[in-house]
């Protein structure tokens, strides 16, 4: 390899270790590509008229609508967490499930669910519900692993399901549409809530005093009051769903459109609720800013390492080395699976898409595969950035809100199995892609062969002869 062709795999490992180390990753993205470019200019291998499109592109950063949707779904995630909706869903379905071995799991799978197709946030969902299960579940003697297990999996749940900002980092990143891969993701989400459940009827099964039933003195309520408490959570709930998807789905609005009348309804949900006050608005948008701004600051870092990185041709070479790996588009895959899985012990998710998803999808593309369903994949695989230690965001949150009795060691080993049904999902998208592609296969009932334009021609008139006597 020459000298200029080792450039790009010094800076590409040369960001990880500084990752590694621990320096923001903002500030270390766009460090290491103004470093780098500095270095190839001296060296004669970086023309200095790329760096004349970095105005350019972080204005189109700021500039991108598609975006917007991020601190909607953010405000909107925040407002519900604070407002009681989670409250109210797990008790009742907690009631409902009651009798039945595992219950309070299954409560807690569904009701992540639910939040997840509301909220789009993992955090909103692990602390609500780490908040008002856990108690629950220690109190009438539930194993403390699985019960860590269950709360943290069910809310990142969230990342997959739409309307994920997982999917809408993706769809930007990719170059694809928001609301192909909440189509495409819809499948795989329910198939993996599908999952969880059975991993529960299975422990149930194999192991029945980790998983108890409630005793009767604890299920206060049956009949209607049960039942009308449960509509009380659920209805409006799917309104909103409604108001965030259907209209996404339908093509009545865009994803941002949709994002901010989600908020609009969390507002009022929570007002209907009694539960909006100034300090949770207040904390609410605290909260959005904060996510906002990392997120754009991360990407404008990944928009200067890319910059630089391009000009030094390291996207060939990142092609190169992905295209001669063996197994062709299969292999690729297998690789991919296992490099972001590792990359998630250190990584979060927004740092995953933002740096390596612009390096990979050119290769898939390349390789013919489909990058909406290449785009649900990686996000069913960047699922376990959450879930495993060192970083596991849905740990961290979990472990903040946990009583001091529950020892980080239990929260850590209870994710494992959780880990491994969501491999085992990415295995399933893999093995079956129809599970993504089916919503998004549309027979068109016309021929292209059979469509002509019949332009006619003008017609033309000879002007009457000039008389020039």
């Amino acid at each position: 390899m020459s000298a200029p062709g080792l450039i790009p795999p010094i800076m590409f490992f040369a960001m990880i270790a500084f990752l590694l180390i621990g320096f923001p990753v903002a500030f270390t993205l766009s460090a290491v590509g103004l470093l780098f470019a500095f270095i190839a200019i001296e060296l004669g291998h970086f023309q200095p008229v790329f760096l004349q499109a970095l105005g350019d592109r972080v204005f189109g950063i700021v500039a991108n609508d598609l975006l917007l949707a991020i601190p909607f779904f953010t405000f909107m995630g925040a407002i519900l967490e604070r407002g009681g909706l989670a409250e109210d869903l797990l008790e009742g379905m907690g009631q409902l499930f009651g009798p039945v071995r595992g219950g309070l799991a299954y409560a807690v799978i569904i009701v992540g669910a639910i939040l997840g197709a509301i909220t789009g946030t993992v955090a909103a969902s692990v602390i609500a519900m780490g908040l008002i299960s856990l108690p629950i579940m220690m109190r009438y003697g539930y194993d403390m692993k699985l019960a860590t297990g269950v709360i943290a999996a069910s809310g990142t749940i969230t990342q997959l399901i739409p309307p994920s900002l997982v999917l809408v980092v993706l769809a930007d990143q990719l170059g694809r549409s928001v609301g192909d891969l909440y189509a495409g993701a819809l499948g795989p989400s329910i198939v993996q809530v599908g999952l969880f459940c059975i991993y529960i009827a299975i422990v149930s099964i194999v192991k029945p005093n980790w998983v108890p039933a409630l005793p009767a003195e604890a299920r206060t309520l049956q009949g209607w009051p049960l039942y009308s408490k449960i509509l009380w959570g659920m209805v409006p709930s799917l309104i909103l769903i409604f108001l965030v998807l259907g209209t996404i789905f339908m093509g009545l609005a865009t994803p941002t459109e949709a994002g901010a009348m989600g908020a609009v309804g969390a507002l009022l949900l929570s007002m209907a609720h009694g539960r909006l006050s100034y300090t949770i608005l207040v904390q609410s948008m605290d909260s959005t800013m904060r996510i906002t701004a990392m997120v754009i600051f991360i990407l404008v870092g990944s928009t200067v390492f890319t910059l630089v990185f391009r000009g030094l041709d390291g996207d060939l070479w990142i092609e190169g080395l992905l295209t001669a790996l063996p197994g062709g588009a299969t292999g690729f895959l297998v690789f991919v699976c296992i490099f972001v899985f590792f990359l998630a012990f250190f990584l979060d998710f927004f740092e995953i898409a933002f740096i390596i998803v612009p390096l990979l999808a050119p290769v898939a593309h390349k390789l013919g595969i489909d990058l909406v369903w290449f785009g649900v994949l990686l996000c069913v695989v960047m699922q376990t950035s959450f879930m495993h230690p060192p970083f596991g965001f849905a740990l961290f949150y979990l472990r903040g809100i946990a009583p001091p009795s529950v020892k980080s060691s239990d929260i850590y080993w209870g994710a494992m199995p959780w880990v491994v049904l969501q491999l085992i999902m990415a295995a399933i998208v893999i093995a079956w892609p129809e599970l993504v592609t089916f919503p998004l296969d549309k027979v068109s009932g016309v021929d292209p062969d059979t469509i002509r334009f019949d332009v006619p021609l003008p017609e033309f008139s000879m002007p009457p002869p000039v008389d020039f006597k």
